[in-house]
C-alpha cells in the first residue's frame, strides 16, 4: 500500500457528523501521530471544512498491511464519534468512504478542482487546502510522498480553473447581483449605493460590489447603530431610516434587505429620482418578502431584480459549470497517471542510493590509491591516471557484469525481457 484517504463529505455524512469530526481534529491528530510511532504509516494529512473531513496517509508496507490500516482509522474516528450517531445502531461505516492509490490521488485533486464541492469549482477549497497542507509540513508531519501529493493537487486546481471555466460565472445571491451590475453599467467604477437593512446577505453583495470600484456608500436601517456599524465597516455614510427617500437620487444601486413585513420602496418613491438621473438605476431586493414593489418597474431606465431573478442567474451558471466537467475530469485523468508514474519511479530510490554508495566506496579507495602513489611511487603522473580509471571501470562494471553473464544462461522465458531492460537502464544495444 502507498496512498489511503479516508473521508466523509457533504453527500456522504449530516452536518452534526463533519461538526463533531471537525471538532476533533486537534485529538485525532494526537491520536495519528502516536499510530506514526507504530511504523503503519510514515505521512499523513488532514483537510478539514465545513463540508469535509479526510485523512490522507502514505505508508510503505506492502499491500496486505492496507486492511490494519483501514481498520485503525476507522476504529480511531468511529471511538470519536460514539455517541453522537443519529441512531444507536449506526457507525461510521454508514458515512465513511475509503480510497487507494490512483483513487486516493483521483480523488483529491477532484477535491482541489472544486469538482466535489457543494458548488462546483468553488474557489475556497483550494486556499484551504494550500493552509492546513502548510502547517502539517511545518510538523513535519508530511514528507516526501504527501508533500508531492499535496504540491501537485494544488497545481492541478489551479490548471483546471485555468483551462476551464469551472468557477466563472456567479453561483451565489451576492455573485449574481454584482454579475447583474455589471451588465447595466459596464464598469462599477465610481457608481454610488444604497443599502436598506444590516443583513448578511446585503453586506455580501455591499463588498463584493465596493470589490469591483463601487464608491459612495450610504446604509440606512431601522436600527442606526447596526447601520453605523455596517458603514463603518466599508468606508460609508449611515442615515436616519425617514432620510432614505430623500437620497434616493444620489446612488445608482440600491440594495433591498430589510426583513421588514411589507414593502418600503414605491414608484412614486421613485419619480423624482428617475427624472434627475441620466443614466440607469439598478434595483436589487434580496429581501423576503419583497421590500421593492413590483410596480417600480414601470419607471424608464430602471432595472429590478428580485431573489427570484437572481437564483435564475444562478440556475444558468451552474449548468455552465456542468458544462465544464468533463474538460475538468479530461485534465485531472492526465494529471493522476503522471503522479503515479512519479510514485513508481520512486520506488527505485533506495536502490539507486544504494548504487550511488557503493560506487563512492569504490571511488574514494581508487582516489585514495591514486593519491598515494603521486606521493610515494616512482611511476608517471599519467600512468597512475591510466591505472585509475581502467580500475574505476573494472570495479564500477565488475557485478552489472557478472549478473549479466548468470542472467544469459538462464531458460525461463522472462530472461529476454530482463535483458531488454538491462539494455534500458544502461543505455546499450540503440
Amino acid at each position: 500500500m502507498q496512498l489511503l484517504v479516508s473521508g466523509i463529505n457533504h453527500r456522504t455524512a449530516p452536518i452534526f457528523i463533519r461538526d463533531k469530526l471537525s471538532k476533533k481534529t486537534p485529538e485525532i491528530k494526537e491520536n495519528l501521530i502516536e499510530l506514526t510511532k507504530t511504523d503503519l504509516f510514515k505521512e499523513f494529512f488532514i483537510l478539514s471544512t465545513c463540508n469535509r473531513f479526510e485523512i490522507y496517509l502514505y505508508s510503505e508496507k506492502e499491500a496486505g498491511a492496507r486492511a490494519k490500516v483501514k481498520k485503525h482509522i476507522f476504529d480511531l474516528l468511529n471511538k470519536v464519534l460514539q455517541g453522537h450517531f443519529k441512531y444507536e445502531i449506526d457507525n461510521l461505516s454508514d458515512y465513511l468512504y475509503q480510497y487507494n492509490d490512483l483513487k486516493a490521488v483521483d480523488h483529491f485533486y477532484r477535491v482541489a478542482s472544486g469538482l466535489d464541492s457543494l458548488v462546483r469549482g468553488e474557489d475556497q477549497i483550494l486556499a484551504q487546502i494550500k493552509k492546513q497542507y502548510r502547517s502539517y509540513k511545518e510538523e513535519n508531519l508530511t514528507a516526501s510522498y504527501l508533500n508531492q501529493l499535496c504540491l501537485e493537487a494544488i497545481k492541478v486546481g489551479k490548471l483546471v480553473r485555468t483551462k476551464t471555466k469551472i468557477n466563472e460565472r456567479a453561483v451565489s445571491v451576492s455573485y449574481a447581483a454584482v454579475e447583474l451590475a455589471r451588465d447595466i453599467f459596464g464598469s462599477l467604477d465610481g457608481e454610488k449605493v444604497m443599502i436598506l437593512g444590516a443583513g448578511k446577505t446585503a453586506e455580501l453583495t455591499l463588498k463584493n460590489l465596493v470589490s469591483y470600484g463601487v464608491e459612495g456608500i450610504l446604509v440606512a436601517n431601522r436600527t442606526y447603530s447596526n447601520g453605523l456599524k455596517l458603514a463603518s465597516k466599508y468606508g460609508g455614510e449611515v442615515i436616519h431610516w425617514e432620510e432614505f427617500k430623500e437620497k434616493v437620487a444620489e446612488v445608482d444601486i440600491i440594495i433591498a434587505s430589510t426583513g421588514a413585513p411589507h414593502t418600503v420602496l414605491h414608484k412614486e418613491d421613485l419619480l423624482d429620482a428617475v427624472a434627475k438621473k441620466h443614466g440607469p438605476m439598478f434595483l436589487i431586493d434580496i429581501a423576503m418578502p419583497r421590500d421593492i414593489d413590483q410596480s417600480v418597474e414601470e419607471l424608464a431606465g430602471l432595472h429590478l431584480y428580485n431573489i427570484d431573478d437572481l437564483k435564475r442567474v444562478i440556475d444558468k451558471n451552474m449548468d455552465l459549470r456542468e458544462n465544464e466537467v468533463e474538460k475538468a475530469e479530461a485534465i485531472i485523468e492526465d494529471e493522476k497517471y503522471n503522479f503515479q508514474r512519479w510514485l513508481r519511479e520512486r520506488r527505485c530510490v533506495p536502490l539507486i542510493k544504494e548504487m550511488r554508495k557503493d560506487a563512492q566506496t569504490i571511488k574514494e579507495e581508487e582516489v585514495k590509491r591514486a593519491l598515494h602513489l603521486l606521493e610515494n611511487s616512482e611511476l608517471k603522473t599519467d600512468e597512475i591516471i591510466k591505472q585509475l580509471g581502467h580500475r574505476l571501470l573494472n570495479k564500477l562494471l565488475h557485478q552489472p557484469t557478472v549478473g549479466l553473464k548468470e542472467l544469459a544462461v538462464e531458460t525461463e522465458s522472462t530472461k529476454e525481457s530482463k535483458l531488454e531492460a538491462v539494455k534500458t537502464i544502461f543505455a546499450v544495444g540503440e
